[in-house]
C-alpha cells in the first residue's frame, strides 16, 4: 500500500519555542497503490509513449517535427544557411526543452552526422559521426545549417491545410500535428525510441525501393514486397545476411532481426586489412575495444597493431597483420567474436491515431497510403474550394461587364458611398459578396481586353472545379496522384544502395580454440576451499611447497595440457565450463585463481569438483549418500554453442557424497557409515543419457546409514579384497576387518 502523509499548514509561522499544536499531524491515510500509480505515474507515462519517444506515420517524433517545422518557417528551405544557435533558439518557441537536447536532436539530422540515410539538415562545420562515440559535435554557436533540397517534399502544400494545426505550448502560435510528407519517411530513415513500457527500433530502406514497393502496393494489396524492397538499407553500408524467414518477419508482423557485418578489404602491400564500412549498432570505439580484450586475453594472436585512420574521405578502421596470417580466416573469427557482425532488432512500434502499434512493413505502407491519401484529399478540397470563390466571383463581374454603362450609372446616381454595394446587388441581381468585388474594380480595367480576359478565365475555372470534384469522388485518381508523386521522388533524390545483400552465407565453421589457444604441457591443482593453479612443468620443476590459504588442502592434481577443458561443478548442481588457457600461469609460491570470483558464481556458490577433459570421453559418476550413483557420460555437458554454464548438471534430490571423473572403467572401493566397504566395477552401473538423472541403487543401506566416500579401488591395500568384491548391484558389501583396516591406516 503507498501512504502519504496530510499536512496542515498554520496562517502564521511559528517561533521556536513556541508551544503549537498541529491538527491531524501524524495522520497516515492508506490509499491502494493501484490509485497512487493512475495519479501519479500513468501521466507521465503516456505523456513519453505519446507526446515524445514514439514516431508517427510521418516519420518523425514530437521534437524532431518542431525542428523541421521552425527552420521552414525561418526560410531555411530556399535561403541560406543560419548558425545553429538561430535554429535552436527559434525552436524553443515550439519545443520547451533546453537548447542542448534541440542541438542533438538537429545533429543527428544533419548530412555531416551520417545518422540518416535521407538527411533532412544540410550541416556545415562538425557534426560529429554516428559511428564514432569519441567524434563529437563542435557548439551550436560554430556549426550553421538550412534544410536539404529534399525537405520540399515534407512540407509540399502544407499551407492549404493538408494537416491539423494546433496551438504551441504558450499558445503564441501554431505548428503542425504532422507533416504532409509525399513519401513514407518512417521507413526512410533509422528511428530509436524508447518510452515507457514499450520501445521502438525502425531500420531504413532505400529510397527508391521504398516508393517502387509503395506504387506496387498500391496497385495490389498482396504485391510480394520482399521482391521490390528486397532488405533494408544503412547509412553506414555493411554487408546484410539475408534470412528469407527472418525478413518475412519484419516485413509482415514488424519484428525480428537482421545481421550485418562490417565490409573490408586487404592492403596486401602493408599487410593489413581496412575495414571501411560497419553495422549501424556499433561505434569504431566498441570493435577496439572488443580486439583489444581478445588480443590482451591471448584469444587473437594474429594482430600486430591496430588504429583509427578516419579522416575526411570517411570511416577506416586499420588491423595490421603479423607475418604469414590468413586475413579471410581472422575476419571471419573477429565476425563471430566482435561487434564486426551484429544484429538489429527491429521493432516497428508507431503511433496510429494516437495509439501505440506493432506493424510490419506492409501494415506500415498501408497506413501510410491512407494518411497521404488524406493529405490529397485535403488538398483537392482546399483548391476546389478557392476555385469556386473565384469562380462566383468572376460570375458577378461577367453580369456586370454585359452592361458597364447600367453600372456605372448606378454609382453615380447612388447618394451615399454605403448604398453603392446595396444598390448593384439589386441592380444586378448579384449577392453582396460578388457587388463588394465589383465596386472594386479599378477605373483602368474598364476595357475590352480585361473583359474577354476574365471571361476566359471563367470557362478555365469551370473545367478545373470539374476536374477537382471529379478527383474527390475517385479514389483511384487520388492513388494514381499519390504514385505520379512518389515517382518524382524517385527519380529526384534516389541513391544508389550503400548495404549490400549476402543471399548465400557460407557456413564459417571455425575452431578458435584450436587456433587461438598454444599448446603445452601443465598441471593443474584443485583445492578443498575453491582455488585454482595452473603451472608448467618448468616452473614445478624449480618450485617448492604449494602455498595455500590456512585450512586449505589440495583435493585434485592433474595433469593435462594448456588447451583442456575445465568443468567446475558447483554447489548449486551447476556446472561452469571453462578453459585452462582462461588462467594465467603461475607458480607454486601463489594461491592461484579463486574460481568462483574468475567465472561469476552466484552468491553463496562454490566449487567442488573440477573434471578436465580434451574430448569429452569418459562418464561424471555422482554417488549421492542415500545409495545411489549416477552415471552420466561427460559429452552431455558438451555444446555447441561453447555455452559458459549448465544448469542442472546433477541431481539435487538427495545429498551428493562423492563425484568422480572416470576416462576409462575401473573398480571402485564405496566405503558407508556402517563401517562396510564394496568393490564393485564401475561398468555394472548402467549410464544415463539425462544430467540430473536420480541415478540406480548402488548400496544397500539399512537406516541412517550413508555413503562415506567413494574412491578408485586400485590405491586400495586390504588383506582379503574378495570379500568385498561383487558381482551385482545394488549390495551391501562386507565389514571391514581390523586387518584391512590397519592396511588402510598405514596406507
Amino acid at each position: 500500500m503507498a501512504r502519504r502523509k496530510e499536512k496542515k499548514t498554520s496562517p502564521a509561522r511559528p517561533q521556536l519555542g513556541d508551544n503549537v499544536e498541529i491538527l491531524s499531524a501524524g495522520t497516515v491515510l492508506e490509499s491502494p497503490i493501484t490509485e497512487t500509480l493512475e495519479t501519479n505515474y500513468m501521466p507521465y507515462a503516456m505523456s513519453v509513449i505519446v507526446s515524445r519517444a514514439l514516431p508517427e506515420i510521418d516519420g518523425f517524433k514530437p521534437a524532431h517535427r518542431k525542428l523541421l517545422y521552425t527552420m521552414y518557417t525561418m526560410g531555411l528551405l530556399k535561403g541560406p544557411r543560419t548558425k545553429s544557435a538561430n535554429i535552436v533558439g527559434s525552436t524553443m518557441h515550439l519545443n520547451p526543452h533546453g537548447d542542448a537536447a534541440i542541438y542533438d536532436t538537429m545533429v543527428r539530422m544533419g548530412r555531416g552526422n551520417e545518422s540518416l540515410l535521407v538527411p533532412f539538415v544540410d550541416s556545415k562545420g562538425n557534426f560529429g559521426k554516428a559511428y564514432s562515440r569519441d567524434m563529437a559535435c563542435a557548439a551550436s554557436r560554430y556549426t550553421e545549417a538550412k534544410l536539404e533540397p529534399v525537405c520540399e517534399e515534407l512540407f509540399r502544400d502544407i499551407d492549404k491545410e493538408t494537416v491539423d494545426f494546433v496551438p504551441n505550448y504558450d499558445g503564441t502560435t501554431t505548428e503542425p500535428t504532422l507533416l504532409p510528407v509525399t513519401f513514407p519517411t518512417i521507413l526512410a530513415n533509422n528511428t530509436l525510441g524508447i518510452a515507457v513500457g514499450m520501445a521502438s527500433n525502425i531500420c531504413s530502406f532505400n529510397l527508391a525501393e521504398l516508393c517502387s514497393a509503395t506504387i506496387a502496393l498500391m496497385k495490389d494489396e498482396q504485391a510480394d514486397l520482399s521482391t521490390l524492397l528486397p532488405a533494408p538499407d544503412f547509412v553506414g553500408g555493411g554487408a546484410i545476411l539475408y534470412d528469407a524467414a527472418e525478413m518475412h518477419n519484419v516485413y509482415e508482423n514488424g519484428r525480428g532481426s537482421i545481421r550485418v557485418r562490417a565490409k573490408w578489404s586487404y592492403d596486401k602491400a602493408n599487410n593489413c586489412i581496412d575495414v571501411t564500412q560497419i553495422p549501424p549498432t556499433t561505434t569504431v570505439e566498441a570493435i577496439m575495444d572488443k580486439i583489444t580484450e581478445l588480443v590482451k586475453a591471448g584469444r587473437i594472436k594474429e594482430i600486430s597493431d591496430m588504429r583509427d585512420e578516419t579522416d575526411l574521405n570517411g570511416l577506416k578502421l586499420t588491423i595490421d597483420l603479423k607475418r604469414g596470417q590468413d586475413p579471410d580466416k581472422l575476419m571471419a573469427r573477429l565476425y563471430k567474436m566482435t561487434p564486426l557482425e551484429d544484429s538489429f532488432a527491429c521493432n516497428f512500434n508507431l503511433l496510429i491515431g494516437g495509439q501505440p502499434r506493432v506493424l510490419g512493413v506492409r501494415g506500415i505502407l498501408t497506413e501510410w497510403i491512407a494518411f497521404r491519401a488524406e493529405c490529397v484529399r485535403r488538398r483537392t478540397y482546399y483548391d476546389l474550394k478557392g476555385r469556386q470563390k473565384r469562380l462566383h466571383l468572376l460570375r458577378g463581374l461577367a453580369a456586370i461587364l454585359l452592361d458597364i454603362d447600367k453600372a456605372i450609372r448606378i454609382v453615380r446616381e447612388t447618394g451615399e458611398e454605403a448604398e453603392v454595394v446595396p444598390n448593384l446587388m439589386i441592380g444586378f441581381g448579384i449577392d453582396e459578396v460578388q457587388a463588394e468585388y465589383v465596386a472594386e474594380i479599378k477605373l483602368r480595367h474598364l476595357n475590352r481586353e480585361y473583359i474577354l480576359n476574365r471571361t476566359a478565365e471563367i470557362e478555365e475555372l469551370e473545367k478545373a472545379i470539374a476536374d477537382l470534384e471529379d478527383i474527390l469522388k475517385r479514389p483511384a485518381r487520388i492513388h494514381k496522384i499519390i504514385m505520379q508523386e512518389l515517382s518524382a521522388v524517385a527519380k529526384k533524390y534516389a541513391r544508389p544502395r550503400k548495404s549490400e545483400i549476402l543471399y548465400e552465407v557460407p557456413d564459417e565453421k571455425i575452431e578458435e580454440e584450436a587456433e587461438a589457444v598454444p599448446d603445452y604441457p601443465v598441471t593443474l591443482f584443485f583445492t578443498r576451499d575453491g582455488y585454482f593453479k595452473k603451472i608448467t612443468p618448468q616452473s614445478l620443476r624449480m618450485s617448492g611447497e604449494q602455498k595455500l590459504k590456512d585450512g586449505d588442502e589440495l583435493t585434485q592434481t592433474v595433469e593435462s595440457t594448456n588447451a583442456a577443458e575445465l568443468l567446475f561443478f558447483t554447489s548449486h548442481c551447476q556446472v561452469y565450463k571453462s578453459r585452462a588457457a582462461d588462467f594465467a600461469d603461475t607458480k607454486a609460491s601463489v594461491l592461484g585463481d579463486y574460481v568462483a570470483s574468475k567465472l561469476g558464481m552466484e552468491e553463496g556458490e562454490v566449487p567442488v569438483y573440477m573434471a578436465v577433459t580434451t574430448d569429452y570421453a569418459g562418464h561424471m559418476l555422482f554417488f549421492f549418500q542415500n545409495g545411489k550413483c549416477a552415471k552420466v557420460p561427460l559429452s552431455s555437458y558438451e555444446t555447441k554453442q561453447n555455452r559458459k554454464k549448465l544448469l542442472k548438471a546433477y541431481s539435487d534430490k538427495a545429498e551428493l557424497a562423492c563425484m568422480l571423473q572416470l576416462t576409462n572403467e575401473c573398480e571402485l572401493a564405496v566405503f558407508t557409515t556402517a563401517g562396510r566397504l564394496l568393490l564393485a566395477g564401475s561398468a555394472l552401473i548402467p549410464e544415463k543419457t539425462t544430467r540430473d538423472t536420480a541415478g540406480v541403487n548402488v548400496v544397500t543401506l539399512k537406516k541412517n546409514q550413508k555413503i562415506a566416500r567413494v574412491q578408485r579401488a586400485d590405491g586400495l591395500e586390504l588383506a582379503n579384497p574378495h570379500r568385498f568384491r561383487v558381482r551385482s548391484l545394488p549390495a551391501a558389501g562386507a565389514i571391514l576387518r581390523a586387518e584391512d583396516m590397519a592396511e588402510q591406516m598405514t596406507l
